[in-house]
């Protein structure tokens, strides 16, 4: 999904102000999910999987040069077939971002991880959006989910939320020059009012009541292992005689 004046605003001193945060919260939050096919959807320009090591990385939007072309609403892929989703603005500019969740809850295999980023509408962005109405451009536009909406959503559909965190306390200012006076901001902001930043990711698992993981046997692979290694290189233990 292609949001309309999105990527223009991007590359404004706001739009850089909100990414660089949010590329650095998804890089933490990727790179220690595991498994074998993770997917993009939305921002094909933007690669928020670039700190994840699944061997399968692939971005899926309806426009743009993408490895996957589709609907949001309606993924092209297989139920239980992957790993990890993430969705970077996706649900708040959805005319159905229960349908796209739902669709997150089809193709994600079970303990499969979704981390959405979205603008938190108890902010001083929140404010400056509803001022703004329902003519405001990107991002002014479209509707803000909350955290707490989202962990009902998400409890729903049987997640379970994990792990996030919001930043970006700065007031919604045009000019680099006063973003970059207010960044003091941050710190007191994660410290004396942490739920009101202006953005937030958001990290929910897939549960499977019932369902018992198979893990691998590490133990015996180890066993293994330490028969490989020469009897030169093996430790030698000492017997003592019992009196």
């Amino acid at each position: 999904m292609v949001i309309e004046g999105f990527s223009t605003w991007l590359e404004t001193p706001q739009g850089q102000y909100v990414l660089a945060w949010e590329q650095a919260r998804y890089d933490l939050l990727v790179a220690d999910i595991f498994g074998f096919n993770a997917v993009q959807v939305g921002f094909p320009q933007l690669d928020f999987l670039r700190a994840n090591r699944m061997p399968f990385r692939l971005r899926c939007c309806d426009q743009g040069e993408v490895a996957v072309k589709g609907d949001p609403h309606h993924l092209p892929f297989a139920t239980n077939s992957v790993d990890l989703v993430v969705l970077p603005h996706v649900l708040e500019f959805a005319p159905n971002p229960h349908q796209i969740l739902r669709e997150v809850e089809r193709v994600l295999v079970p303990e499969g991880s979704v981390v959405v980023a979205g603008f938190n509408p108890f902010s001083l962005w929140g404010l400056r959006r509803a001022l703004a109405g329902r003519g405001g451009v990107a991002p002014w536009r479209g509707r803000y989910l909350s955290v707490p909406r989202l962990r009902d959503w998400f409890a729903l559909l049987g997640f379970e939320t994990r792990g996030g965190s919001f930043g970006c306390y700065a007031p919604p200012v045009r000019q680099e020059k006063w973003l970059e006076r207010y960044r003091f901001m941050e710190a007191a902001g994660n410290r004396w009012w942490p739920i009101a930043g202006s953005v937030y990711v958001l990290q929910a698992i897939k549960r499977q009541h019932g369902m018992r993981l198979i893990t691998p046997k590490w133990h015996d692979r180890m066993a293994r292992a330490k028969a490989l290694v020469p009897a030169t290189q093996k430790p030698v233990t000492q017997k003592t005689d019992q009196q």
